[in-house]
C-alpha cells in the first residue's frame, strides 16, 4: 500500500499536505475491505489491515483516524476520545503513532484526556459503552476539563501535523516509492 509517485509529484506536494496524501489511499483501502466483508467480525478486518501496514503507515493511520474525528468540534473531541479510549488496542495504537512521530505534546494531552475520562468513570471497553455526545454537558467539571484539553489539542495540532509531515519526509520508504 505504499504510494508510487515520481520526484516531480513529490516535490509539488505542499509540505503540510504530505500526511493527507499518504493517509488517503490507506483509508480508501480500509473502507473497501470493510465494505467487501459481508459477515463476521469487523475488528478482524481492521486488525489484518493494520498488520499489513509499515510501522510508519500504522502510526499515520492511527493518528489520522483519531485526528480526523476529534478535530471537528469540542463535542466530537469529547465523544471520540471516549470511544477510542474504550478500545484499548486502538487507543494504544493512537498513542504509539504519536510516539513514532515524536508528538510528545499531543501524547501528553491524550494522557490528560485519559485521566479525565477515567476520573469521570467513562467506560474502558465497548461492553456497555453508552456515552453520548451530550453527556459532557451534564457534568460541569467534565465540561470544564474537556474544554481545556480541547483548547490544548487545537493549539498543539499544527505542530503535531508538522512533525508528522517531517517524519514522513524523513522516512519516505515507509510511505512512498519514488518512480523514475
Amino acid at each position: 500500500m505504499i504510494i508510487k509517485m515520481n520526484s516531480r509529484e513529490l516535490d509539488s506536494l505542499p509540505k503540510d499536505g504530505l500526511s493527507y496524501v499518504c493517509f488517503e489511499p490507506l483509508i480508501q483501502a480500509y473502507k473497501a475491505r470493510v465494505s467487501e466483508q459481508s459477515t463476521g467480525d469487523g475488528s478482524t478486518v481492521k486488525e489484518q489491515f493494520y498488520k499489513e501496514l509499515t510501522n510508519g503507515q500504522q502510526a499515520l493511520f492511527s493518528f489520522h483516524i483519531y485526528y480526523n474525528h476529534a478535530s471537528k468540534s469540542l463535542t466530537e473531541f469529547y465523544w471520540w476520545n471516549a470511544y477510542f479510549m474504550a478500545q484499548p488496542t486502538t487507543w494504544s495504537a493512537i498513542k504509539s503513532g504519536l510516539n513514532y512521530f515524536g508528538g510528545g505534546t499531543m501524547l501528553h494531552i491524550l494522557g490528560d484526556v485519559e485521566v479525565t475520562l477515567k476520573e469521570s468513570n467513562h467506560p474502558v471497553s465497548l461492553d456497555g459503552f453508552n456515552v453520548t455526545r451530550e453527556d459532557m454537558m451534564r457534568d460541569q467539571n467534565l465540561l470544564d476539563s474537556i474544554k481545556l484539553l480541547h483548547a490544548a489539542f487545537v493549539e498543539a495540532s499544527p505542530a503535531t501535523l508538522q512533525l508528522i509531515n517531517a517524519g514522513i519526509h524523513n522516512n519516505l520508504n515507509e510511505f512512498i516509492t519514488i518512480e523514475v
